[in-house]
């Protein structure tokens, strides 16, 4: 009985000794991975605070230029996409009046033309034909009014009959009727009451110019045939007067609400130069489906011909004083992890910065909050920055 005991006490004492020898260990590992989950945390958070580190050498030769920031005025102003077009009132497109062949031209595309300066000749049977007609009426109108004057004389005398009278009045309704008609249709022509009146019985039809301005377009050749059956002829001439031309402006739906007959546009070009200056003449009431804009249409002068019709250009429209804004360049805002950020100059490097921006107007976007009055930023290498902050980024996933 008494080895049992002694078997017991030992077994015992050597289960108690293992179990603490075992919890020291546990201990120990747990401290030494304690430290080693601290140690990679630290090496984490140097990782994602976001610092690029860079010499002064380095960063000059990267392109990298770091300013003050300032504040400047930043108006509520509109700056939308237009074409020039030409003014409809100032476009000519001269059709065949009247049939014939053209026997002799005058002007060509390119020429400066006149109103009523002559482009072409045409010699037409149909015009001949209407001028002898014109001549044969004028002569039965003639005629008529002779033979009533004698009837008018005999029923004085009572030698002919009512009968007889009325006959002669009527002739000459008739034959003035006959005359006016012909008459109408050598007006239509654009014959002046002298070219209608005279006895010359020529086929010779005259193609002048409507307005003055610059023939764009001929399409008539000599000896073309021409007639006035054809409506889907292009036209003889077209001529256009660019002195005055409108400036189609798109405007978004939402912002059709903020203009009115009036508004002052300035006119510019892709490196805003501003070519002319002019007020919003007619704003369309109706939205394009499609591009969801209306038209605002600007009447300009345009004597210096700067204005191009068929060219685009873009419309600056002021829309009020504005307010004293912190601003910089465009490209010192980029995108980091899904938030407008800029970066500013730290201890060891470059670090990006969150920022809310505003309006852009002339190359710079306003900063409403994130970047003070008088603060240190990167002006211009802001897109290096960025691009070697998600290269370390991704290196650092990779590990």
């Amino acid at each position: 009985m008494t080895s049992y005991w002694n078997t017991f006490w030992i077994v015992a004492f050597g289960t108690l000794m293992l179990t603490a020898c075992s919890n020291e260990l546990t201990s120990v590992d747990l401290a030494e991975n304690q430290n080693s989950t601290a140690h990679e945390d630290a090496e984490d958070e140097d990782d994602e605070s976001g610092v690029i580190s860079l010499s002064d050498i380095a960063a000059e030769a990267a392109g990298i230029r770091v300013e003050i920031a300032q504040t400047g005025r930043v108006g509520d102003r509109l700056n939308l996409p237009a074409e020039v077009r030409f003014d409809a009132d100032r476009v000519a497109q001269i059709s065949p009046q009247i049939g014939g062949i053209v026997r002799r031209l005058y002007a060509t595309e390119g020429d400066d033309v006149t109103r009523g300066q002559r482009l072409a000749l045409i010699a037409s049977r149909e015009l001949a034909d209407l001028k002898s007609d014109f001549i044969s009426a004028r002569a039965a109108t003639d005629l008529a009014q002779t033979t009533l004057k004698r009837e008018e004389r005999l029923w004085t005398d009572k030698i002919t009959s009512e009968a007889d009278l009325l006959a002669a009045r009527a002739g000459v309704s008739a034959a003035n009727a006959n005359l006016q008609a012909i008459k109408v249709k050598l007006q239509t022509l654009g014959l002046s009451p002298a070219q209608i009146s005279s006895d010359n019985t020529g086929a010779n039809f005259v193609v002048t110019s409507p307005l003055a301005g610059t023939i764009v377009q001929r399409s008539v050749s000599l000896g073309a045939a021409v007639n006035t059956d054809d409506t889907s002829a292009e036209p003889l001439f077209t001529i256009v007067d660019d002195g005055v031309v409108w400036v189609d402006i798109a405007v978004f739906k939402q912002d059709l609400s903020r203009l009115d007959e009036g508004t002052k546009v300035n006119l510019i070009t892709d490196d805003d130069e501003t070519i002319a200056q002019s007020e919003i003449a007619f704003i369309s009431p109706i939205v394009d489906q499609s591009s969801r804009t209306a038209t605002a249409r600007v009447i300009v002068d345009n004597a210096n011909g700067r204005l191009r019709p068929g060219s685009f250009i873009r419309a600056k429209i002021e829309l009020g004083e504005g307010e004293t804004l912190v601003r910089v360049p465009i490209n010192a805002v980029q995108t980091v992890n899904a938030t407008p950020s800029i970066f500013v100059p730290t201890e060891d490097g470059f670090a990006p910065k969150p920022v809310v921006t505003g309006l852009e107007q002339d190359g710079y976007i306003s900063i409403l909050r994130g970047l003070e009055n008088g603060e240190s930023y990167v002006a211009e290498g802001a897109f290096t920055l960025k691009s070697q902050l998600e290269k370390d980024s991704f290196g650092a996933d990779d590990d």
